[in-house]
């Protein structure tokens, strides 16, 4: 299934929204395709690390239940609105909910670099930080939505639900809204590894 597939029989504003923001100044851009109710927690991530300087993408689940359906995979993610701004994007980073309960960020996509000074900063907030073991969660094919970019190459963060669970006093809706000193920490460690990379 991709975007256009879907639209056929789910509606924007009824059943998903899009949010966006285009900093001109701002090189890198943050999406998640899976924001809102599709995987919890991941749109309240990039938000905090975007703060007013970073570009972001989050396309959102907002169905009472079964916001499953609205999952399109990496690759076939072709949303117009996100493809104009992954096209005009120098480095591009999406966040994804893995479902496994270990506490523990999964890296992946082909920047190497980027990827490298992100898991650096992790590893200093000590948090866990490796690449998946599935091929198919490491985000190198070239069509992935994260490769993408100007350059070809960008980062693909899977992060655990147990990881998630950990930022907020729970993943459902009113427990999102209540942070931990976890969230505030994870935050804190990938605005300093971007920072490092020269991509704020």
């Amino acid at each position: 299934m991709n975007y256009r597939e879907l639209a056929r029989s789910e509606q924007e504003g009824t059943d998903f929204v899009i949010r966006q923001a285009i900093r001109k100044t701002a090189s890198t851009l943050l999406l998640s395709p899976h924001g809102g109710r599709i995987e919890p927690g991941i749109s309240e991530i990039i938000l905090a690390v975007a703060r007013d300087d970073l570009s972001f993408y989050l396309f959102e689940g907002i169905k009472p239940q079964g916001n499953r359906d609205l999952h399109i995979t990496s690759p076939n993610f072709n949303e117009p609105r996100c493809l104009t701004l992954v096209e005009n994007s120098e480095k591009v980073i999406t966040m994804h909910g893995e479902h496994s309960e270990d506490e523990i960020v999964y890296m992946g996509g082909l920047d190497n670099q980027l990827k490298n000074y992100l898991k650096t900063a992790l590893l200093e907030y000590n948090f866990r930080a490796k690449e998946h073991a599935k091929p198919a969660l490491q985000g190198t094919s070239p069509r992935n939505i994260c490769n993408r970019g100007k350059s070809g190459a960008g980062v693909q963060l899977e992060l655990s639900k147990g990881l998630r669970q950990s930022f907020f006093e729970s993943l459902y809706a009113d427990g999102q809204k209540k942070p931990t000193a976890q969230f505030y920490a994870f935050i804190e460690a990938l605005r300093n590894g971007l920072g490092n990379a020269g991509a704020l």
